[in-house]
């Protein structure tokens, strides 16, 4: 059997070596020089298209000087590379990178609205709610206004969400701060290359109610299916889990709203709010 190609692990291994040769301000043939290996063999590694042996990644930590927290991380990522699922105990913000090298997202959100696209005070009420606070809180707020760029920048990503009703009338959110994120939506759905979609009560049971899920597409590397929950992430590879993920978010969309009802939706719950689509 071959040796699976980019799996969660192994680019999760790779985002991790890159992280650490730029820390050292080194370029990539640099670093292959000083370890004795071919430039694209390192760049492969990087992005998780080949997977180094333990000792290739050891010498990559000797020579970067690796923290040694750092290095058993990325040394225990090496040693299960090829496993083609994966499942986060914590968020260490692996997806973040992920969401980062892909060209195209479908996001199903039945209860919040979808991270890329919430407001700073959206996204302050859900964190502030789920007990961060501080420095930590700030950074993550920031973190959510630079994620942002992967759709609006030179070169935008496309995005596909499907959203619960719910969404539109969260009991935990104050409804300015609701105004202020429906009228994001309705701004940032006149973009080519972001669709919104709400899929209302359907009185019948569907995938969906499941839980949250996202679906990365990359240019030239295998999709991955993302699954959330409170406090650990999942991570699918394997193709047949994929199409299955894949055929969810097809029937998701055939029974939510099109686009332009969807968008009349989110305006008559921002009029009934008291705001206007200005």
């Amino acid at each position: 059997m071959a040796t699976p190609f980019a799996t969660p692990r192994a680019r999760a291994l790779g985002f991790g070596l890159r992280t650490c040769r730029e820390a050292r301000n080194l370029g990539v043939r640099q670093l292959a020089r000083k370890i004795g290996v071919h430039a694209q063999e390192l760049s492969n590694w990087e992005y998780g298209k080949r997977i180094p042996k333990i000792e290739q990644v050891a010498l990559l930590m000797g020579a970067l000087v690796v923290e040694p927290g750092e290095r058993a991380r990325l040394l225990d990522l090496a040693r299960t590379a090829t496993e083609e699922n994966w499942l986060e105990a914590s968020k260490t913000g692996i997806y973040v990178l992920y969401e980062r090298e892909a060209s195209d997202l479908f996001n199903w959100e039945p209860a919040l609205v979808p991270g890329l696209l919430q407001t700073r005070a959206y996204a302050r009420a859900v964190l502030s709610d789920l007990g961060v606070a501080g420095d930590e809180l700030e950074k993550l707020l920031l973190l959510r206004q630079v994620r942002r760029g992967l759709l609006t920048g030179p070169r935008p990503a496309d995005f596909r969400a499907v959203i619960g009703e719910s969404v539109l009338r969260p009991p935990f959110i104050e409804a300015p701060v609701m105004v202020e994120q429906l009228q994001l939506l309705l701004d940032l759905s006149r973009r080519r290359n972001i669709g919104i979609r709400v899929l209302r009560g359907t009185g019948s049971y569907h995938p969906g109610y499941c839980g949250p899920l996202s679906i990365l597409e990359f240019p030239q590397l295998p999709p991955i299916v993302f699954l959330e929950q409170y406090r650990v992430g999942g991570y699918l590879y394997a193709e047949d889990q994929v199409a299955d993920y894949r055929s969810v978010a097809k029937s998701l969309a055939a029974l939510a709203l099109s686009e332009p009802d969807s968008c009349a939706l989110i305006r008559e719950v921002l009029a009934d709010l008291g705001g206007s689509d200005g």
